[in-house]
């Protein structure tokens, strides 16, 4: 019999719908959970949209109660929880609703653990700390790139430490996910690619850790072949209904996979960049996922391998070696392609964001204290991760 150590967990939610249409579902959905007021947790450019009202009209057509927290900021904050936290209160709510991409997700997700357990959020940092449910829970997705909708994971940045949380408890997992196309038309091109390459991220990770299973790894590989037949489609024209669709599958598919099997290196550098800089998370995954890969190829030179024919590189005669590195060069090719900045620095200035190499020490740091990088296929030290770092610049 295996032991303890050796029995892998599969963690997502009870009931997902995925498709076009699939948001008509929101009040019959969250009734079903017992909900009578929930609180529609969600950010300003999604109100901004229309898709919020259009959500409240389907709440108010069903005769249901609810309460409205909008305030969530991209990166969201310990401040924001708090913030949210006060409103569900304040309005006795009973249930959370949360509508819009991994930044409302997260903060939902916040706002349900102190709730349920008191205390700040803090006191959630790291594996499995709450001891009560979260109240009922409905996520909604408007972006296809995060799977926040479905995981266990949920990201707050500690304003007082610029440090971003990283929360892992499968208490926090929705009971419901929605994912339709029709609420992710309007993304830019620019959003469609970061969400995308943020997928990707996640089905690369999943797919070389020390996690890894049989089902994580089913996942990871359909989430590779669906992101690179669709993903330039569905930023070169947003409209291209079968390529939302599809990347719709894709990123629940590589959220299925990293949810448990975990990530890796990139993650946990990447949330440094997000609470120091306040950058976009889906972008800095983008940038540093190569550099990474280039780090971690030599202790799984046969995933990278498979990861290239995933992305329909021809590898035949290839030396496992080649193969890996040409699977390395695929993914620098579809983040090019897909309009991703070349490096931090540019990345920066296009958000208006000083990045300097003086900040790598601390940033180093904080990403060797983050829990993703325990499955990273390849142990680092701080002068390596630091490098990883600088080349990315």
């Amino acid at each position: 019999m295996a032991s303890i150590e050796q029995v892998s967990g599969f963690f997502m939610p009870r009931v997902t719908l995925i498709g076009i249409g699939a948001h008509k579902e929101i009040p019959a959905r969250i009734k079903a959970l017992g909900a009578k007021k929930p609180l529609l947790v969600t950010d300003k450019g999604i109100t901004a949209c229309g898709i919020t009202a259009q959500i409240e009209a389907q709440l108010k057509a069903a005769k249901l109660n609810y309460a409205i927290y909008d305030e969530t900021v991209p990166n969201p904050t310990d401040v924001n929880v708090a913030k949210g936290v006060q409103v569900y209160k304040d309005n006795k709510c009973d249930s959370l609703i949360t509508l819009g991409g991994g930044s409302s997700h997260d903060c939902g997700k916040g706002i349900g653990l102190v709730v349920s357990n008191g205390g700040a959020i803090h006191d959630y940092e790291g594996l499995d700390k709450s001891k009560k449910s979260l109240p009922p829970y409905l996520a909604v997705n408007t972006t296809a790139g995060t799977a926040s909708e479905m995981t266990r994971f949920c990201i707050i940045t500690d304003t007082s430490r610029k440090v971003k949380m990283a929360i892992v408890d499968w208490r926090v997992t929705p009971n419901t996910a929605i994912d339709d196309p029709l609420l992710m038309v309007g993304m830019p091109p620019s959003l469609t690619a970061a969400t995308g390459m943020d997928a990707l991220t996640h089905a690369v990770e999943a797919f070389v850790s020390t996690a890894a299973t049989h089902m994580t790894d089913a996942c990871a590989e359909k989430a590779i072949v669906l992101i690179a037949k669709y993903l330039r489609k569905a930023v070169g024209d947003g409209s291209n209904m079968e390529a939302r669709e599809q990347m719709a599958h894709a990123q629940f598919l590589a959220g299925m996979a990293f949810n448990n099997a975990s990530l890796g290196y990139v993650h946990a550098m990447a949330h440094q960049l997000g609470g120091f800089y306040d950058l976009p998370h889906g972008e800095c995954n983008a940038i540093l996922l190569p550099h990474v890969c280039q780090f971690n190829f030599i202790a799984r030179m046969g995933r990278y391998g498979t990861i290239a024919r995933l992305l329909d590189e021809n590898t035949a005669g290839l030396t496992p070696r080649e193969a890996a590195l040409k699977g390395i060069e695929a993914i620098r090719t579809l983040s090019a392609d897909v309009g991703i900045p070349s490096g931090l620095v540019e990345l920066g200035k296009r958000y208006g964001k000083n990045v300097q190499a003086k900040d790598i020490d601390i940033m180093t740091k904080n990403a060797q204290r983050d829990a993703c990088m325990l499955t990273n296929p390849r142990k680092a030290n701080d002068a390596q991760i630091a490098a990883i770092y600088q080349s990315a610049l």
